[in-house]
């Protein structure tokens, strides 16, 4: 028997159920392309209709379609074909309309990829892309942010039992299935808005039984995943550690995330010393996703997974009952308060980076501390003023990097300075280029009439005894400038040589604070 999502896949986007909004969206989205040509990226919880709304959306254009997908194939290739097929030219590979559409699904798979990078990759991708682009998603933040920034986004939600109802009962009919209009309402409710999955359980039952019934429903109930709240239940409160690791096979979260939601809700039910060996536990398993991290190995997930789970359940002393109020962890809270103050150093670290010619992440971590500390609260002006002009920092980021809080009279009166400062030494090293020649003229006479007055006060101080040390400094400094080698011939500007005031044009970042 043929796989029934294969045979009953939507064939026009007006067959796609329980997602009105975003089929029209997305249909918008493709009728517009030759105006944006922005790649879009259609998320949703597993089994919704994405991708057959793709493909739906490429049947009613007549656009032939390239799929990919980013779990099945190392990350380079998926990335080679994907720029080769968005940069092909339609009028010679496109449809009716000129167009073909590249569809990438499990595009939220890149981080977990053998080719380190794949996400910038494919950002750089479908920035440039000739041909529309549609990337499918089940975890939207698995994504990069550049990415997500670069694209369209559209929502697919879980689909209404009452859309699934109807489905099921057409492909009953259509293969001829007695069935009880009770049987169909049960498979919607146990699958949870995925249609996917319903459909799969509709066929697995009607394979068993002559006529579609509750009762069969019931006993030919699949496995589903267990939702993270009733595991951190099981967890904590009711399984030993063999069942509590097999609990997690079920659960929808990976080991990063689970070791989060575990963290910030043992304390709620553990104490003393069965809390300290749970903790423990949980350490190992933080060590093992370092090394996950660290090294790209994603076998190391085994170890983490029997750690904080199997190790948690193994720390219970007690029975424990009753019920608690778990949540989410707090972090995520912390991240969402902090996005704001992370933006602002983060611009600031590559703006150092980029004129100290450093790494982003050197800046933030080595340099930043450092201004900070030289800058506190603003003491040391006039370095202040210098570090604003040097990384052109406006009243906000000076209040970050000096620690100084919100802008205040002082922050701004250094930001202004800091710009005159600029304005400053941009005319400076222009050199001759706000002045006409008649000004260059002037400049050259001036400067003959210093020369030959050095030249008259250093006879006078060799001839008095009285000028050695200036006559050989003015000697040295001639043979570093390179435009003269002799005593009789001195530097026109020997009274400046080593002057704190002189500043090299190719110094820069730090250096112009010394």
């Amino acid at each position: 028997m043929s796989d029934w999502t294969e045979t009953y896949r939507p064939t026009t986007l007006s067959e796609v159920r329980g997602n009105n909004k975003a089929r029209d969206k997305l249909k918008e989205w493709a009728e517009t392309w030759d105006d944006h040509q922005d790649a879009v990226i259609v998320h949703g919880s597993p089994g919704v209709g994405k991708t057959s709304a793709a493909h739906a959306l490429a049947n009613d254009l007549g656009w032939p379609v390239m799929e990919l997908n980013a779990s099945d194939s190392r990350g380079a290739d998926v990335i080679e074909r994907i720029a080769g097929e968005a940069a092909k030219s339609g009028t010679l590979t496109g449809g009716e309309s000129g167009r073909r559409l590249v569809i990438l699904d499990e595009a939220d798979n890149f981080h977990g990829n053998a080719d380190y990078g794949g996400s910038r990759e494919v950002t750089r991708v479908v920035k440039s892309a000739n041909q529309p682009i549609v990337l499918v998603a089940n975890e939207f933040y698995d994504m990069s942010q550049s990415l997500r920034n670069a694209c369209e986004t559209i929502e697919f939600r879980d689909v209404s039992k009452r859309s699934i109802v109807p489905v099921l009962r057409d492909i009953c009919r259509r293969e001829d299935i007695e069935f009880e209009d009770d049987a169909l309402q049960k498979i919607a409710e146990d699958t949870s808005g995925d249609l996917r999955s319903a459909v799969n359980d509709l066929q697995a039952v009607a394979e068993e039984a002559e006529r579609l019934t509750v009762d069969d429903v019931v006993t030919g109930d699949r496995d589903t995943t267990e939702g993270i709240f009733d595991f951190l239940d099981t967890l904590i409160k009711e399984e030993d550690a063999e069942g509590a690791l097999k609990a997690s096979y079920d659960v929808d979260e990976n080991p990063d995330e689970m070791l989060n939601w575990i963290e910030d809700n043992v304390p709620k039910d553990y104490q003393g010393a069965e809390l300290a060996d749970a903790y423990e536990f949980l350490a190992n398993a933080d060590r093992w996703l370092g090394r996950v991290r660290s090294t790209q190995n994603y076998s190391f997930w085994r170890y983490a997974s029997d750690n904080m789970t199997a190790g948690v359940a193994a720390s219970r002393r007690e029975p424990k009952g009753g019920w608690t109020r778990y949540g989410p962890p707090s972090y995520w809270r912390k991240l969402g308060s902090s996005k704001g103050t992370r933006k602002t150093r983060d611009a600031i670290a590559e703006r150092i980076a980029e004129r100290e010619g450093t790494s982003v992440g050197t800046a933030r971590r080595e340099i930043m501390p450092f201004l900070s500390a030289m800058t506190h609260h603003c003491k040391n002006r006039d370095l202040t003023v210098q570090m604003a002009a040097a990384y052109e920092l406006d009243e906000k980021e000076v209040s970050f990097v000096t620690g100084s809080g919100k802008s205040t009279n002082k922050v701004q009166s250094i930001v202004e300075d800091a710009e005159e400062l600029l304005t400053e030494q941009t005319v400076e090293h222009s050199g001759s280029a706000f002045f006409d020649t008649s000004d260059s003229d002037s400049d050259s006479t001036a400067a003959t009439d210093a020369e030959s007055l050095a030249d008259d006060e250093a006879s006078q101080a060799a001839s008095d005894g009285q000028g050695q040390g200036q006559g050989q400094e003015t000697l040295v400094s001639a043979g570093e400038d390179g435009t003269g080698s002799s005593s009789e011939e001195p530097d026109d500007e020997p009274a400046e040589t080593g002057s704190p005031d002189e500043t090299d044009d190719d110094q820069s970042g730090l250096n112009d604070f010394f």
